[in-house]
């Protein structure tokens, strides 16, 4: 492959999970990998397109069980690259959001180790997909905010929430779950009405995929309705309360929970 040649690493979105949201280049690199680095956000499915003969390792880091710190990545990435492996360092959803991919490539430049991105579908895309709503709408969304609720342990949630509180934005919040009731509070006394529509995005495009709907002021309430280890991604915003369903929507695709009785 003129584009992965021995020695070199491409970092490769997986995408929310599921496998038919692969990029078609995504798909081929996978498969022309000597090893593959894998987050454990990285759907089983898709894990199911890495050939039998090709290495595999699990460096999935999630909210309180890291496996391996960044730099033990970095130096395991370098290593099989300088070993001369085509390497995959396959991340969930994008690599350049929220993916620590800066690190990375970093490390294998510094090495002198070819090193290339291939975008991948990130989870706030996917959820919209699957709520059928529009992350911008005209009238009432003019821009998209994508953050991260996830910091270390005794630190503060440290964000501007007068600029996340925006009249015409979508916000796109990862790794909300255990910081929605902080977000919500915060977004209220910022100025953000209570009524703002709110969808909860769990396990994105999986099977087990759950998409649940109320107000900011009942955020809270509704992250306790799912698990610890599931994923789940926070939409917020006037644009996700647009939601119009097709006529071939099941009933019982969106849950609706915490809205005005």
């Amino acid at each position: 492959m003129d584009d992965f040649s021995p020695g070199s690493v491409w970092l490769v979105g997986a995408g929310p999970g599921d496998p038919d949201l692969l990029t078609r280049k995504a798909e081929r690199l996978i498969r022309a990998a000597d090893i593959v680095f894998y987050d454990a956000l990285v759907g089983p499915d898709v894990l199911a397109l890495i050939p039998d003969g090709t290495e595999r390792s699990s460096v999935g880091k999630r909210s309180g069980r890291h496996s391996k710190d960044q730099g033990t990545i970095d130096s395991l990435i370098v290593a099989a690259a300088l070993s001369g492996q085509r390497v995959v360092r396959l991340k969930g959803g994008d690599p350049s959001i929220f993916g620590r991919s800066t690190e990375e490539i970093d490390a294998c430049r510094a090495a002198g180790i070819v090193v290339h991105i291939c975008p991948g579908i990130t989870a706030a895309s996917a959820a919209a997909a699957s709520g059928m709503i529009s992350l911008t709408l005209r009238g009432l969304s003019r821009q998209l905010t994508l953050v991260t609720a996830h910091w270390r342990e005794g630190e503060t949630l440290d964000l501007d929430w007068s600029a996340l509180a925006a009249p015409d934005a979508t916000l796109a919040v990862y790794m909300g779950r255990a910081a929605a009731p902080t977000i919500a509070r915060e977004l209220m006394i910022a100025g953000m009405p209570p009524e703002t529509p709110v969808m909860v995005a769990v396990n994105v495009s999986l099977p087990t995929e759950r998409l649940i709907t109320g107000r900011l002021d009942a955020l809270g309430f509704l992250t306790r309705t799912i698990g610890e280890k599931d994923p789940a991604l926070l939409l917020i915003g006037e644009a996700v309360g647009a939601r119009r369903a097709p006529a071939s929507c099941r009933i019982g695709d969106v849950e609706e929970l915490g809205a005005r009785s």
